[in-house]
C-alpha cells in the first residue's frame, strides 16, 4: 500500500510539461515531466560534483550477453567527461550503469541504482501502466544515483527524490525478521523455557 502511494507520487510528478536537454543520450521512453526532473537533478549534480548524469532509455534490443559498455561507446564522443550513464532497457529487462573511469564506479552502489529501478517495474500490484512504471523506474533510479554520488563527495543535493522504493523495502525487511523471530520464540525457546520450568529435559 506504501509502495502503492510512493509510485502514484512519482507518477503525478511525470505527467505534464515539456523541457529537452543535454542529460539524454537516448531517449524512447520518458514523457515530458519525467525529462524535466531528470534536467533538474544532471544539472545540480554537474553543478555541485562536477560530474555529467546522462540516460538512455531504450527500446533498443540489449539481450543477455551483450556488451552495455560497447553499446554506450556509440554515443562518447557525444559526451562531456566525467561522466555515468544509466541505461534503461525494459525489452530485455536489462538496467547498466556505465561510469567513463574506475574512479567514478567507487562513488555509487551499483545495486542500489539498479533496485531503485527494478523494485518499480516488478511490483505488479500498483495500478500503473508499464510505461508509468518505466518512466517512476528511471526517475527514480537516476535520482539514487546522483544522491549517491553526492554523497560520497561529501555534497547534498536538493532536486532528488527520497528512494520510496527502498523504504519500503527496508520496512518490509524489519516486519519479515520480526516475524521469523516471533515464530522462533513461539515454536523453540518458549517450550524450552516450558520444559525447564517443569522439570523436564
Amino acid at each position: 500500500m506504501i509502495k502503492t502511494v510512493a509510485g502514484f507520487a512519482l507518477l503525478v510528478l511525470v505527467a505534464s510539461s515539456s523541457l529537452i536537454a543535454s542529460p539524454f543520450i537516448k531517449d524512447e521512453l520518458l514523457k515530458p515531466k519525467a525529462k524535466e526532473l531528470i534536467i533538474s537533478i544532471a544539472d545540480e549534480l554537474k553543478q555541485k560534483t562536477g560530474v555529467n548524469g546522462y540516460v538512455i532509455a531504450t527500446n533498443d534490443a540489449l539481450p543477455r550477453g551483450a556488451s552495455m559498455v560497447e553499446y554506450a561507446k556509440r554515443f562518447e564522443e557525444n559526451l562531456s567527461k566525467p561522466y555515468i550513464i544509466f541505461i534503461f532497457a525494459p525489452n530485455n529487462q536489462r538496467v547498466g550503469i556505465i561510469p567513463s573511469s574506475e574512479e567514478l564506479r567507487g562513488l555509487y552502489n551499483e545495486a542500489d541504482v539498479k533496485d531503485a529501478a527494478i523494485g518499480v517495474v516488478r511490483d505488479k500490484y500498483d495500478g500503473n501502466s508499464n510505461e508509468d512504471k518505466y518512466n517512476i523506474a528511471i526517475v527514480q533510479a537516476f535520482s539514487v544515483l546522483a544522491e549517491n554520488v553526492a554523497d560520497a563527495k561529501g555534497i547534498s543535493l536538493s532536486k532528488t527524490l527520497p528512494n520510496d522504493t527502498h523504504w519500503v523495502v527496508n520496512i518490509l525487511r524489519v516486519i519479515i525478521y520480526a516475524g521469523a523471530a516471533l515464530v522462533f520464540w513461539i515454536f523453540v525457546i518458549r517450550p524450552m523455557l516450558a520444559r525447564r520450568r517443569d522439570g523436564k529435559n
